[in-house]
């Protein structure tokens, strides 16, 4: 079963607020058909405890504001990794060593990306070199 109309919606939501927010290498995995708790994973990379912070600030109200309230946040006084779950949508927000080091886009690597539109210039897959990620306007 892929990711619901309404999942992928939430999906571009908050990676057009992620995006406002300076946040870089954003993608989405349809990972639907591996977890039955969430659709997609949204990452996105910041360079510091302060900007992650200020990218899931922005993240949040942009989802509030379309009507969706945060399930959960996990991570935010340590700021190197904060996990936003909002039910449809897992939304990681990580430090760019985290990302590196830990690796979420090769751990689903097996899951469809989702396309995402309208965000900066495109990123390719943190960890991967050139010509072998999956970028984020890829449609």
């Amino acid at each position: 079963m892929a990711a619901t109309p309404e999942a992928l919606d939430q999906a571009q939501t908050a990676a057009t607020a992620a995006d406002d927010k300076l946040a870089t290498d954003i993608v989405a995995i349809d990972v639907s058909e591996h977890l039955a708790l969430t659709d997609v994973f949204v990452i996105a990379s910041a360079p510091s405890e302060r900007q992650v912070n200020a990218i899931v600030d922005g993240v949040e109200k942009a989802m509030r504001d379309s009507g969706v309230k945060v399930l959960r946040r996990e991570g935010e006084r340590e700021g190197h990794w904060v996990l936003l779950d909002f039910g449809d949508i897992v939304v990681h927000v990580m430090q760019a060593e985290d990302r590196v080091f830990y690796q979420l886009e090769r751990l689903w690597k097996d899951c469809p990306a989702v396309p995402l539109t309208g965000l900066g210039a495109p990123q390719e897959r943190a960890g991967e070199g050139a010509g072998g990620g999956v970028e984020a306007n890829e449609a």
